[in-house]
C-alpha cells in the first residue's frame, strides 16, 4: 500500500471527481505518495502544524507508480513512490485522520 496526505475538502472533491487529482499532477506530472515508513518526512516537511488531514491508503495495484528521490531529495536517501497521472478514488481502500500527536510532530498512525 501507499499514501497520499490529503485534506477533508480535497478528498470528498476527489469523491465528486471520481479521482484523486491535486495540483502537483498538473504541476509536476505526478501525485506525491509515501510509504508506510516515509510519509512522516514529506508530512512534517510541507504540512507542519496542520492538524486537518487525512492519510488515503493507495493500492497501488495497476497504478502508474514510479519510486524516486523526493524533491528536496533526503540526506538518507529514501524514495517516494509518485503516480504518473491520477488515481481512481476507487484504488483508496482506508481513510485514516492524520492529526499530529501532542508534541505536534505528524507521525503513521496507531491504527495504520
Amino acid at each position: 500500500m501507499i499514501l497520499h496526505i490529503s485534506s477533508p475538502d480535497e478528498w470528498a472533491a476527489d469523491q465528486e471527481r471520481g479521482e484523486i487529482r491535486p495540483d502537483s499532477l498538473d504541476a509536476v506530472g505526478f501525485v506525491h505518495c509515501s510509504d508506510p515508513g516515509s510519509v512522516h518526512l514529506p508530512a512534517n516537511l510541507f504540512h507542519a502544524g496542520r492538524t486537518d488531514l487525512l492519510l488515503l491508503v493507495v493500492d497501488p495495484a495497476g497504478l502508474p507508480v514510479k519510486w524516486e528521490p523526493g524533491d528536496p531529495e533526503h540526506p538518507t536517501g529514501v524514495w517516494f513512490p509518485h503516480v504518473y497521472g491520477p488515481i481512481p478514488v476507487d484504488s483508496v481502500v482506508r481513510v485514516l485522520d492524520f492529526p499530529p500527536g501532542d508534541d505536534g510532530v505528524l507521525r503513521l498512525p496507531t491504527t495504520f
